[in-house]
C-alpha cells in the first residue's frame, strides 16, 4: 500500500480499476464487475468471454450482445478481445445520487441459443465533487448577553460523493470568541455548530467575520467555504425550538399539486420581536427544493411538483426556524413516497422472426421478449398470457424474459398468418395491462396437389365447328401460394383413330381452355375421351388428372339421300308401271331415302299430293281410259333439321296393263331431247318388226303343241336361266309376303321431226323391293321368282305367249 501511495494519481486510478474488476462475484446466473466512475471511454471492465466460457472470436459468431431497458448504453463488448469496456462517461452521482452501493444491471444475450446472462456492475465513487454550502455567505445575529458555551447551528455543506470521498470535517478560522463543534445527526451527517467561548461585547466588537471550511476525505482533499458574518445584538438569549426533532410522513405519489402535507411548528421562549418565528426551507443542491414549498409564516409544507416514486422513493428536507433577532434552530422532514400502480407493463422485443415455415416442428422459437414494470412490489408483479386456441405458448426465462414457441404443426392453407397478441398484466389494484402484437407469416410448402372441382367433365361440340375455337375450359385450384399454386395444364398422351390427340385438341397451359384444332364431323366420330393433367410449379411438383368427355353434336349438314328408286346413270328417267285396272290404294312404287345425320336432323318426311303413306306411292282412285299414259310425280324428301334440307326425285308412272299397250301409244309420248336419238329410233322400229315376225311364227308352232305342260316346260327352259340365278334374298315383300310384282321401267323418246320413237328397257324396278346396286349390275334385268311361275300354271296360253314375246323383245333391244 505504501508503494501504491507513491504512484501518481492517474496510474493509481487505473490500477484501482483492475483491482476492482478482479473482485467480481458470480452468483446463480449472474456476473458481477466493479469499475470506478469517470473512467475513460473504452476502459476495461471485465473479460466477458472468459466468464461466459467462450473464445473471444466466438462472441460475434454466436451473436453475443448487450440488452438493457430504456437506458443509455454505458458498456460495450470488444469483439477482438472479448472484454466488456465502457461505452461512455459514467457519473455515479448522476446514476445513483447518494445511494451506496451504486449497481448497474443489464443482460448479455446469446442469440444462437437465446440464452440470457445477468450482469451487475458496481460503480465505485471517486472524489470528483467538492463539499458545497447552500449559501456562500451567512449572516448571523447574537445577543451580547449570550453566555459562553452557547451553540449556534450553522449551514452544513453537501458533498455528492460517498464514503471516504464524502464530507469528513469542518474547520473554523482562528478567532477569540468562537470555536467550532461538529455533531453527528441521526442520519449520519455532520452538522457544524459555533460555540461561544467568551462573552461578547457589542461595544467592543459589533461584527465578527468567520470562515467555515468543509473538507472531504478524498485524495487530493477537496473543500468548500462559507463566510459567516456574526452580528452581536442585545438581549435575545432563546432560539426557536421545534415540537419534534424530526418529522416523518408518507405521501402517495399521485398526491395532487398544491396539497399541504405537513405543518411544522417552532416556539421561542422570548417575548415580542425576539419571539417572532419565521420558517425557511433550507436550499440544498438537487431537485428536492423544487418539489416542495414552505410557507414562512405558517410552516405549511406543500407539494408544488408531481411526485414520482420511480424517480425518488423518499425526500429529505431541512427546515429552519428563526426568531426575530436571528436565532434559529433546525429540524429534518423525511418524506416517504408511496408507490401507486401508475405504470403499465412495458414490452421490449429482444428478438423475433416475421416468418416461419408451415412444416416447422412444435417447439420452434418465434421470438424472445422482456417485460418490465416501473412500479414496485405487487404493482410490479407481471403475468403474461396469450389468447386461447393459438398454436403458441410462452416459456418464462430469467429476469422476466419470455420465449414464444409453437405448440403444434402449422397449416398455411388454414391460417396464412397470425396476429399474436401478447398481454402483460401487473398485480396492482386496479391492475394495468399492455398488449404487444407479433405479426407472423406462415411460409408455404408444396403440400397440396391441384384439385379439380369435379371428378369428370362433359362438354358438347357442334360438328363443323371452326378451327381454333374454344370448346371447353377446366380449372384446378391449388390452395398453396406463389409457385406452389401456379398450375399448368396438359394432356395425357393418347391417340384418336391412329392420330395423336394433339392433332385434334390443344389446351392453354395457363388457363386450361381447350381449343379445337380441326373441324369435327359427327358422321366420322361422335365422342372424344381425353385426360387433362394439372401440375403445380412446386419442388417437387404435384399433379392430378381429370377425365374430359367431348361429345360431337349433330348438325343438319346432310340432305336426305334417295336409295330407291335409283336414278339411272345414263340420263334416263325410271318408269313405274301401273295397270289401268288398279284399284284405289294400289301400291305403285315405294320411295326409300336415308339421312346421314341423326335425331331430328334424320327424321324424314315425304311430300306427295294425297300420298297415302310416307314413302309409298299409291293410286288415289281408279284409273280411267282418259287418263294420260305417262304420269310424272315429284316426291320431295325433307328432314326436320334447322334449317331443313330436302331432296327431290321424279317418278314416271306408265299406265297400261301390257307392254304392247305402251308401244301402241308411243307416238303420244314426248320426243327425246337428244338430236341423235332419231337414227336410234329407226333401228329400234326395224328390230321390233323383225321380232314381230319371229313372234308370229313362234305362235303358230306353239298352237301346234298339244301338251300344255310340254309348252310350259319349253317356256321355263327359255327363261329359267335368268330366273334361277337371282337369290330370293333380293326380294323383300310388304308385310312379310314374298310376292313379286314385275314391272318395267320404260323411257320413250321421239325425234323432233318425225313420229319415230326410241324405246329403252333399262334395269327393272320392283315395287316394295330394294335391290342392291351390286345385284343390279350382275343380274339380268328381266327375271321372275319360281313361286310366281308356279302360280301362273292356270294362265291362258295367250298370256304365256305374251310373256315369252316380251322377253325376246327385251333381249333384242338390250
Amino acid at each position: 500500500m505504501a508503494a501504491l501511495q507513491k504512484l501518481p494519481h492517474c496510474r493509481k486510478l487505473v490500477l484501482l480499476c483492475f483491482l476492482l474488476a478482479t473482485l467480481w462475484e458470480a452468483r446463480a446466473g449472474q456476473i458481477r464487475y466493479s469499475v470506478p466512475e469517470e473512467i475513460d471511454r473504452g476502459s476495461f471492465v471485465g473479460n466477458i468471454a472468459k466468464d461466459l466460457g467462450l473464445e473471444p472470436l466466438a462472441l460475434a459468431e454466436r451473436g453475443v450482445r448487450i440488452v438493457s431497458r430504456g437506458r443509455t448504453q454505458l458498456f460495450a463488448l470488444n469483439p477482438r478481445s472479448g472484454s466488456l469496456v465502457t461505452a461512455s462517461r459514467i457519473d455515479r452521482e448522476e446514476l445513483c445520487a447518494q445511494s451506496a452501493p451504486c449497481l448497474l444491471n443489464f443482460n448479455i444475450l446469446l442469440e444462437d441459443t437465446l440464452t440470457i446472462y445477468s450482469v451487475e456492475v458496481e460503480i465505485t465513487d471517486i472524489n470528483d465533487n467538492a463539499p458545497r454550502f447552500g449559501v456562500e455567505e451567512l449572516e448571523l445575529k447574537i445577543s451580547e448577553t449570550t453566555t459562553p458555551g452557547f451553540r449556534i447551528p450553522l449551514k452544513n455543506a453537501h458533498d455528492a460523493d460517498v464514503g471516504e470521498n464524502a464530507l469528513q470535517k469542518y474547520a473554523l478560522n482562528l478567532n477569540d470568541h468562537f470555536s467550532l463543534d461538529v455533531r453527528s445527526g441521526v442520519d449520519g451527517n455532520k452538522y457544524p455548530e459555533l460555540v461561544l467561548e467568551r462573552a461578547l461585547d457589542r461595544e467592543e466588537e459589533a461584527v465578527h467575520h468567520l470562515v467555515l471550511v468543509a473538507s472531504d476525505g478524498g485524495d487530493p482533499v477537496l473543500s468548500g467555504t462559507s463566510r459567516i458574518c456574526m452580528k452581536v445584538l442585545d438581549v435575545n438569549d432563546n432560539a426557536p425550538v421545534f415540537t419534534q426533532p424530526e418529522y416523518r410522513i408518507s405521501v402517495p405519489e399521485n398526491t395532487p399539486v398544491d396539497t399541504r402535507i405537513l405543518t411544522v411548528t417552532a416556539t421561542d421562549a422570548d417575548e415580542g420581536y425576539n419571539a417572532q418565528v419565521a420558517y425557511f426551507l433550507e436550499k440544498s443542491p438537487g431537485e428536492t427544493s423544487e418539489v416542495f414549498e414552505l410557507k414562512s409564516t405558517s410552516g405549511d409544507l406543500t407539494i408544488i411538483k408531481d411526485l414520482d416514486y420511480e424517480d425518488a422513493t423518499f425526500h429529505e428536507i431541512d427546515i429552519e426556524a428563526q426568531d426575530g433577532p436571528g436565532l434559529l434552530t433546525r429540524t429534518k422532514v423525511i418524506i416517504t413516497v408511496l408507490d401507486v400502480n401508475d405504470n403499465a407493463p412495458e414490452f421490449y422485443i429482444t428478438s423475433a422472426t416475421s416468418s416461419v415455415s408451415e412444416d416447422s416442428p412444435p417447439g420452434t422459437v418465434i421470438g424472445l421478449f422482456n417485460v418490465h414494470d416501473r412500479d414496485s412490489g405487487q404493482n410490479a408483479f407481471i403475468t403474461c398470457s396469450l389468447p386461447e386456441n393459438l398454436p403458441f405458448k410462452l416459456e418464462k426465462s430469467v429476469d422476466n424474459y419470455y420465449r414464444l414457441v409453437t405448440t403444434r404443426a402449422l397449416d398455411r392453407e388454414q391460417f396464412s398468418f397470425y396476429n399474436i397478441t401478447l398481454t402483460a398484466k401487473d398485480g396492482g389494484n386496479p391492475s394495468l395491462s399492455t398488449d404487444a402484437h407479433v405479426l407472423l407469416q406462415v411460409a408455404d410448402i408444396n403440400d397440396n396437389a391441384p384439385a379439380f372441382s369435379r371428378t369428370s367433365y362433359s362438354a358438347y361440340i357442334p360438328e363443323n365447328n371452326p378451327r381454333g375455337a374454344s370448346v371447353f375450359s377446366v380449372t384446378a385450384h391449388d390452395p398453396d401460394s406463389n409457385d406452389n399454386a401456379h398450375v399448368t395444364y396438359s394432356f395425357a398422351e393418347d391417340t384418336v383413330q391412329g392420330a395423336p390427340l394433339s392433332s385434334y385438341i390443344s389446351i392453354n397451359s395457363d388457363t386450361g381452355v381447350l381449343y379445337a384444332l380441326r373441324s369435327f364431323d359427327y358422321e366420322q366420330f361422335r365422342d372424344l375421351q381425353l385426360w387433362v393433367m394439372a401440375r403445380d410449379s412446386g419442388n417437387p411438383p404435384l399433379s392430378s388428372n381429370v377425365s374430359v368427355s367431348l361429345f360431337v353434336l349433330d348438325q343438319n349438314d346432310n340432305a336426305p339421300e334417295i336409295l330407291y328408286p335409283a336414278i339411272p346413270t345414263d340420263g334416263s328417267t325410271g318408269v313405274e308401271l301401273a295397270p289401268r285396272s288398279a284399284e284405289p290404294g294400289y301400291l305403285v312404287t315405294k320411295v326409300v331415302a336415308v339421312d346421314r345425320d341423326s335425331g331430328q336432323n334424320a327424321w324424314l318426311s315425304y311430300h306427295l299430293l294425297k300420298a297415302s303413306e310416307p314413302g309409298l306411292v299409291r293410286t288415289a282412285r281408279a284409273l280411267l281410259d282418259r287418263d294420260a299414259l305417262k304420269q310424272s310425280l315429284v316426291v320431295a324428301v325433307q328432314d326436320h333439321g334447322q334449317p331443313p334440307l330436302s331432296t327431290t326425285v321424279t317418278l314416271t308412272v306408265a299406265v297400261a296393263d301390257r307392254i304392247p299397250d305402251i308401244l301402241a301409244d308411243l307416238g303420244s309420248l314426248e320426243p327425246s331431247a337428244k338430236p341423235n336419238d332419231s337414227d336410234l329410233t329407226l333401228y329400234l322400229v326395224v328390230a321390233v318388226a323383225a321380232v314381230s315376225c319371229v313372234f308370229l311364227a313362234f305362235v303358230i308352232v306353239l298352237l301346234a303343241l298339244r301338251l300344255r305342260r310340254w309348252h310350259k316346260s319349253r317356256l321355263l327352259q327359255a327363261s329359267g336361266g335368268s330366273l334361277t340365278g337371282m337369290p330370293s334374298s333380293h326380294f323383300v315383300g310388304v308385310n312379310g309376303v314374298r310376292a313379286f310384282l314385275q314391272t318395267y321401267s320404260h323411257e320413250v323418246s321421239l325425234t323432233a321431226d318425225s313420229r319415230k320413237s326410241h324405246l329403252i328397257f333399262p334395269q327393272p324396278n320392283y315395287a316394295d323391293t330394294l335391290i342392291s346396286q351390286e345385284s343390279c349390275e350382275k343380274k339380268d334385268f328381266l327375271s321372275a321368282p319360281q313361286s310366281l311361275l308356279e302360280d301362273e300354271r292356270e294362265e291362258t296360253s295367250s298370256q304365256v305367249i305374251y310373256l315369252f314375246t316380251t322377253s325376246v323383245q327385251a333381249s333384242l333391244l338390250k
